[in-house]
């Protein structure tokens, strides 16, 4: 069995190294910080060995942090205890045993992608895991937790991932510790079915909801390589929106053109993804009922494009697809374009990353400023706060701010006034344990 050499690079890092080797790579040290003449009196020090980070109390002080909800703070410490933020005070009066120090790395809260596929893959053969090559469960889940690693070294802290039943374990895993990687929120499969009566689907809703799903996903159209037709009924979406609204869960949609996008937005669920084909009444009527819009206009189509030959083939992915794909590539630009015309229509960061495409989430954000429009500041925003209310988590992450996880990400430049900074992340924190420390590039 063959690995990427990302894979690894995370199994030596993670795995095979010792614990205490792994703690000082990312220790306060590996920062660069000032010789200890430049700290200030009450001398912070260093992780002690084999000691957790929730143990200590952290001191981040940045001359720069981007709170998540549009406003920009100067000189501040963050204070992290317990692995959540305890206080944001003016730059030398935060209190600790450990100090990080950053100049040309701007702070900012980890970003939240609402849309992954974790568990998509190339397998040994190079090409997107299919049945033509036997892969057992050991492989797969390294290829998976490779996906999370990666993820998380890019910046991205939480992740709803609209995939399949085997995330259970990797959201478990992640969440006690055993393997680093993003938040996982997932839904543990989907939704579907043109002839299924509006009980059965009210059933499959029950049996996600029975199995641990924190949000349900639905197919109401179908996919863009073939049009992006409606599939379910008017009776059937909110049969399977009003089932979870009873049960407490958020219901996502994949849904391209104005009908089935309609149809969601009438039936009360949460959020349109993808949304490629939409008018601008339609996406009127998401802001007017106050739905999330999710569009997916640039990694998905790029990373196909660049892994065609990886892709071509199998499934449903043809010659033919791959051109529906092409043509819908300035469409959905125009409609993100469109979008962000529409006062108050909630615009959130998805990618819709599928196997090629983990730990490139940046590149969509990039794309949605640089050749969407969206200002800066509020493609920030779309991927923290905003994406953090979207999953209704935006009392646990999305900002920085005292009460809130530790959740926070660090890069070399300031991406409000340089999108592509979210390139450059050197500090990555997730629930106060830093999981990446490296040097800001000196220019």
């Amino acid at each position: 069995m063959t690995h990427s050499p990302r894979l690894v690079s995370f199994l030596l890092t993670v795995v095979l190294l010792p614990c205490a080797a792994v703690m000082a790579m990312y220790s306060p040290s590996a920062a660069g910080s000032p010789a200890p003449g430049a700290l200030p009196s009450h001398s912070l020090q260093s992780v002690p060995s084999g000691q957790s980070p929730q143990a200590v109390t952290t001191v981040l002080r940045a001359a720069t942090i981007l709170d998540g909800t549009g406003l920009t703070l100067t000189d501040r410490d963050i204070v992290v205890r317990d692995g959540r933020i305890e206080a944001v005070v003016p730059a030398g009066e935060g209190r600790g045993t450990a100090l990080y120090e950053f100049d040309q790395i701007t702070l900012l809260p980890g970003l939240i992608d609402t849309h992954v596929h974790m568990e998509w893959h190339f397998d040994r053969s190079g090409k997107l895991r299919s049945r033509a090559v036997e892969e057992t469960p050991e492989e797969a889940i390294l290829y998976v937790a490779e996906n999370a690693w990666v993820t998380l070294q890019g910046g991205v802290t939480t992740v709803q991932s609209v995939g399949s039943r085997s995330e259970a374990a990797l959201r478990g895993a992640i969440e006690r510790g055993l393997l680093p990687g993003p938040r996982i929120l997932t839904s543990l499969g989907s939704i579907g079915g043109r002839n299924a009566t509006p009980d059965e689907l009210r059933s499959r809703v029950a049996q996600f909801a029975e199995r641990g799903a924190d949000v349900i996903k639905v197919f109401a159209s179908a996919s863009i390589r073939v049009g992006g037709t409606p599939t379910l009924s008017q009776e059937q979406l909110d049969a399977i929106c009003g089932e979870a609204r009873a049960r407490g869960l958020r219901v996502v949609v994949h849904a391209h053109g104005p009908v089935s996008a309609q149809r969601t937005a009438l039936a009360g669920c949460t959020a349109v993804e993808h949304g490629a084909l939409l008018d601008r009444e339609t996406l009127e009527l998401l802001a007017e009922r106050g739905l999330y819009y999710d569009p997916n206009i640039d990694l998905i189509f790029r990373n196909y494009f660049e892994n065609k030959d990886r892709y071509l083939g199998i499934g449903g992915y043809t010659e033919e697809g791959f051109e529906q794909m092409r043509q819908a590539v300035p469409k959905a630009l125009a409609v993100f374009q469109e979008a962000l015309t529409v006062p108050g229509l909630k615009i959130v960061f998805g990618t819709d990353a599928v196997a090629g495409a983990h730990g490139r989430n940046y590149q969509e954000l990039v794309y949605r400023s640089r050749e969407g429009g969206q200002p800066p500041m509020d493609t920030i925003v779309s991927a923290t706060s905003l994406a953090a209310e979207s999953l209704g988590m935006d009392g646990e992450i999305g900002s920085i701010a005292p009460g809130l996880a530790a959740d926070i990400i660090g890069t070399d430049g300031d991406p409000s006034r340089d999108i592509t900074a979210l390139g450059r992340v050197r500090f990555v924190m997730k629930g106060g344990r830093v999981y990446r420390n490296d040097p800001a590039q000196r220019q």
